[in-house]
């Protein structure tokens, strides 16, 4: 690689990490990423890519190895406890219904690979960071600080990448009034062995609770449990617990369950940003994925906009600079485009989640569910249409 080329250093391994770095060497840069796990993956069980996401992977040239790596499908509807339909969505609603579903790792690997076959890229695991000036646009380099199993480093960059997730060690540093918030709900996660429950996107709603299941490959189901519960709680026995929970769902769900075994279900307490970041700048940092924006999952949005970040990253700041424009104009410019973008994005997902999975019980369940039965399906699909149309600078 040449060493004249702009260098940049991308905090977190992630998706948004991953996708940052592909974008910056795409666009000519030099990247060093460090992640602070030791080995360089991704925990979850699946999650759903809508348009907009894939149109980011077109922009990184992987929507073809995404799509293999996943299951193409599209978003059914809702549903109360029991099965019924309270809202069904019309096979006609194009690309505002049409989303794909992977198992986290599956994606991970695909941007990962494209990362170690990226001109440029280092990728370093077990790369804490603990310390990151950043510096100055138009004047004084940004510098990072991380520890590694044997020593400390610190190296300057042009601009770091801070994609380090929703408990950021970046954003700590540099806004340190910012700060995740419990959402109230905790979740348990499994992709098991299915080839006979319906493929697209179901989601059940009863009181404070949301039941969905989604395909992930031909052999292969995700489902989630979404519930209030008191953070930091313990069960005894997690799939005993999600068994008693859904014992009076519909027959889908209590079967997905019942067919999960125990090594397969994980639960994770949900965390976002309420009020995002101030700004997606801080001297040469700019902020990307949920270290900006963590965004409750009812907005069904959290890894296509970490994607979209990454993208952006490499198209509005690394190309321009590169090219002889100001730092200075192309971070403003990335700030302009991504922070209202996914403000809106984030107050949608909350807006569905109150009267969603947040939704408590008695009349208030009955007054949505009726009213679910008879609002057409029109306005929700146009609602979506500015999130998932999205074109890549």
């Amino acid at each position: 690689m040449a060493a004249d080329r702009p260098a940049a250093t991308v905090v977190g391994g992630g998706i948004a990490g991953l996708a940052a770095a592909i974008s910056l060497a795409y666009a000519g840069w030099r990247v060093t990423v460090l992640e602070r796990a030791p080995v360089l993956g991704e925990i979850g069980a699946g999650l759903a890519i809508t348009a907009n996401g894939m149109t980011a992977l077109a922009a990184l040239g992987l929507d073809g190895a995404v799509s293999k790596a996943g299951y193409q499908t599209v978003v059914a509807g809702f549903q109360d406890t029991a099965g019924r339909w309270l809202m069904r969505l019309p096979d006609s609603a194009g690309a505002v219904a049409t989303l794909w579903g992977l198992q986290r790792q599956r994606l991970h690997a695909v941007l990962r690979r494209a990362a170690e076959a990226a001109d440029g890229v280092e990728l370093q695991a077990g790369a804490e960071v603990v310390d990151v000036r950043p510096g100055a646009p138009d004047g004084t380099l940004a510098a990072v600080t991380w520890r590694t199993a044997s020593a400390t480093h610190t190296a300057d960059a042009e601009l770091v990448v801070a994609a380090d997730g929703v408990r950021s060690a970046v954003r700590a540093l540099l806004f340190p009034a910012v700060r995740p918030s419990y959402s109230g709900s905790t979740s348990w996660r499994a992709v098991i062995s299915d080839t006979a429950t319906d493929g697209r996107l179901v989601q059940a709603w009863g009181p404070h609770t949301e039941f969905g299941s989604l395909r992930v490959s031909d052999t292969e189901i995700y489902w989630y449990g979404y519930f209030r519960n008191p953070e930091g709680a313990v069960f005894a026995d997690e799939l005993s617990a999600a068994r008693e929970r859904f014992a009076n769902w519909a027959p889908w769900v209590r079967g997905l369950v019942a067919a999960t075994p125990a090594d397969r279900l994980m639960r994770h307490d949900v965390y976002h940003l309420r009020q995002g970041l101030p700004a997606y700048v801080r001297g040469r940092v700019v902020f990307a994925g949920d270290a900006a924006h963590a965004v409750l999952p009812s907005s069904g949005q959290g890894a296509a906009t970490a994607l979209e970040d990454g993208v952006c990253v490499g198209r509005m700041i690394a190309a321009p600079v590169l090219a002889g424009d100001s730092l200075v104009a192309a971070l403003a410019a990335y700030d302009r485009a991504r922070r209202p973008r996914c403000a809106r994005i984030a107050r949608t997902g909350v807006m569905v989640a109150r009267t969603g999975a947040d939704l408590g019980g008695g009349w208030r369940q009955s007054v949505r569910n009726a009213f679910l039965r008879i609002m057409p399906a029109a306005p929700l699909l146009k609602a979506g249409e500015p999130i998932v149309r999205w074109s890549a600078p």
